[in-house]
């Protein structure tokens, strides 16, 4: 039996292999995404408990002006940070909805080439039939031939 053979085999290939690379590209840009948010996190985690500590423990008695002031500058300095890390987040963003954007793009590159196969593959399986029952057809012509050439026994 014949055997299906597609000739753009190699460039369905290298379009699965592009989108795989799409793939582990998005991975690694979420990831980025993913540890400037936890870094944001760990940033506002950073200040609230300062924030308790001086409530609890801090405004009681006697105030320390230095250590209100060195808090003070400490949450300016995690304010700095937290913008700068928004700013990241927001880079990472768009850097994962690039990925996204070209994987999906990817994705229709890879899709349209096994349309392509597929439409092929029902092509090469309507046109194998065809020839099976034209041959099928041959055959039968062949024995309805035959049973007509035969000589016909002679009645008693």
């Amino acid at each position: 039996m014949a055997k299906f053979r597609f000739k753009l085999a190699g460039i369905l290939r290298q379009r699965k292999q592009i989108e795989q690379e799409m793939q582990r590209r998005l991975a690694v840009r979420q990831r980025t995404l993913f540890e400037h948010q936890q870094k944001l996190q760990h940033i506002q985690q950073s200040v609230m408990q300062a924030n308790d500590d001086v409530r609890r423990n801090r405004l009681v008695g006697r105030l320390d002006m230095s250590y209100l002031a060195a808090h003070r500058r400490f949450l300016i300095g995690m304010q700095h940070q937290a913008v700068g890390t928004v700013q990241r987040i927001a880079l990472a963003q768009r850097g994962v909805d690039e990925a996204r954007n070209e994987l999906a793009e990817a994705a229709k590159r890879r899709k349209a080439i096994e349309k392509l196969r597929e439409k092929q593959f029902e092509r090469w399986r309507a046109d194998l039939a065809q020839r099976e029952q034209a041959e099928l057809n041959e055959i039968g012509m062949q024995l309805a031939y035959q049973n007509l050439t035969e000589d016909p026994e002679p009645a008693s």
